[in-house]
């Protein structure tokens, strides 16, 4: 086996059966565009609540008061 037929290998395993869900999202798209969409708004829920936990945990970490502050790297800063 020679790395060209590896590689093309890869490429039949990710056109084929990896992608296959995107391909079929792309033929709805001149139907519905809010269906087509869906993936997109997926991803940005998931971002969205990723960062609302990320701001409560830095709230959390902020309001513990644990934080050394006393330290700096330049004496007009502090």
């Amino acid at each position: 086996m020679s790395w060209k037929g590896f590689f093309e290998g890869i490429e039949s395993v990710t056109e084929t059966i990896l992608l296959q869900p995107l391909d079929g999202i792309r033929e709805m798209e001149l139907s519905n565009w809010f269906l087509s969409n869906g993936l997109n708004w997926l991803f940005m829920l998931i971002g969205f609540v990723a960062l609302i936990y990320w701001l409560i945990q830095l709230k959390k970490y902020n309001d513990e008061d644990t934080e050394d502050k006393t330290s700096t790297s330049h004496s007009y800063l502090g």
